[in-house]
């Protein structure tokens, strides 16, 4: 196997993972991630993840906000974070010489924030202004209205952002609470895609992150209980009737996880020849906008498919998707249809693979997940093995009409 496939792992003294692969070019990409996102907030916490995500960039020990983020843009470098349901990841690409400055800047701002309280104020106004934006866009929204609906009663079904109230209310004690019981080092990855040794990179890891220790805190996350099969419709003052189907899918380590990928993107991946995609939108023209995505959690999973459609085309659309989740469920693909299949999803994960960071936060999520982190020509050897019996059992599984649930938000005609 050559160098540019073989992943590389390893486990600093104070816990952190680090992952490595290389690949040729000026470009790497580096990533750290917390095993730690929105699901382990308490009800008085929601948003607090995302709030500390911010926060983290306004001020270390050693560094101001504005030095933090000129650290890698003087150099032409992009640096970024994001927060999700069970993850906060700090991400950046840049030019191949500047890994000392990124791995520096990584751990400076993973244990060295300050989070001063003068930046706070301005910070929520930010915060407050991200979800009134969210707000405004309904095709936006509707994704986090649907898993509120799918998770209900669940962490999993809050928004990412948390509330207006929650938000204006956290102090620099509720980040350095939620900081120190979650962040510990035994849950963090940190991943690296570059013209670099693994040699070189355990090296600067050891440098600049093996001597942060904090308590390793046990924690159990609370397990989702399915609910029953549930549909809701809003009436809202939009142009476009907004629509979500779908339900509850595979967890992120289960054996039928790419089978459902497959199969979702037959369905209605970003391919303009998804089935969705030809037999509602360009045969009737229904749609503006019509696509179904797969999610996977640590312990449970879900599909969707969203419409966009005029109110007047809305009943007819979501029957005409019941019509194609049925044919998955009672109609074998052939062999040239499913060699086709396989052929496009390899296809679209290579070219997404190609800017390097999409590879590299797959790699750095699956850190978590799996002692052996897959390569592009294992997945594709995998790929190859699915059968068509193998598509219809999982459709069965997961597109029964009796488990889709629904939510509409209606616009006033």
């Amino acid at each position: 196997m050559s160098e540019e496939k073989i992943i590389s792992q390893a486990v600093l003294p104070n816990g952190i993972k680090i992952i490595h692969r290389h690949r040729a070019g000026e470009l790497s990409h580096l990533a750290l991630m917390v095993n730690a996102g929105m699901r382990d907030e308490k009800e008085n916490e929601n948003g607090l993840a995302h709030f500390i995500e911010h926060m983290a960039f306004k001020g270390t020990k050693r560094r101001k906000a504005y030095h933090i983020l000129s650290c890698l843009e003087n150099v032409g470098g992009d640096l970024n974070a994001f927060t999700t349901k069970e993850e906060t990841c700090i991400h950046a690409s840049f030019l191949k010489e500047h890994i000392n400055k990124a791995m520096d800047l990584f751990a400076d701002v993973m244990f060295n924030s300050t989070f001063p309280e003068n930046e706070m104020e301005k910070e929520k106004e930010v915060i407050l202004d991200e979800i009134n934006s969210y707000r405004d866009s309904p095709a936006d929204e509707i994704y986090d209205e649907f898993e509120n609906l799918l998770y209900s009663g669940h962490q999993l079904g809050r928004n990412i952002l948390g509330t207006i109230d929650l938000v204006s209310s956290y102090t620099r004690n509720d980040i350095v609470k939620f900081q120190k019981q979650h962040y510990a080092p035994d849950r963090m990855v940190l991943a690296c895609i570059g013209n670099i040794s693994f040699e070189e990179f355990s090296k600067l890891a050891y440098k600049y992150f093996a001597d942060y220790q904090g308590d390793a805190i046990p924690y159990e996350r609370i397990p989702f209980v399915p609910n029953p099969t549930a549909s809701r419709t809003e009436v809202r003052n939009n142009h476009l009737t907004h629509v979500i189907m779908g339900g509850l899918a595979y967890h992120y380590n289960d054996s039928r996880k790419l089978k459902m990928i497959l199969l979702n993107n037959i369905l209605g991946g970003p391919a303009m020849n998804s089935r969705l995609n030809l037999n509602i939108r360009e045969k009737y023209g229904f749609a503006y906008t019509i696509e179904s995505q797969y999610n996977a959690y640590s312990d449970t999973g879900n599909y969707t498919v969203y419409i966009g459609v005029d109110p007047h085309s809305q009943e007819r659309s979501v029957e005409l998707v019941y019509k194609e989740l049925n044919k998955l469920m009672t109609q074998k693909l052939g062999t040239l249809q499913l060699s086709n299949a396989k052929k496009q999803l390899i296809g679209q994960v290579a070219l997404s693979n190609e800017s390097g960071m999409n590879d590299l936060l797959g790699m750095v999520r699956a850190g978590f997940y799996e002692e052996h982190i897959e390569t592009l020509p294992e997945t594709i050897a995998k790929l190859e093995k699915i059968t068509s019996s193998d598509l219809l059992e999982v459709a069965n599984e997961v597109y029964d009409r009796e488990k889709v649930n629904l939510l509409i938000f209606r616009s006033v005609e």
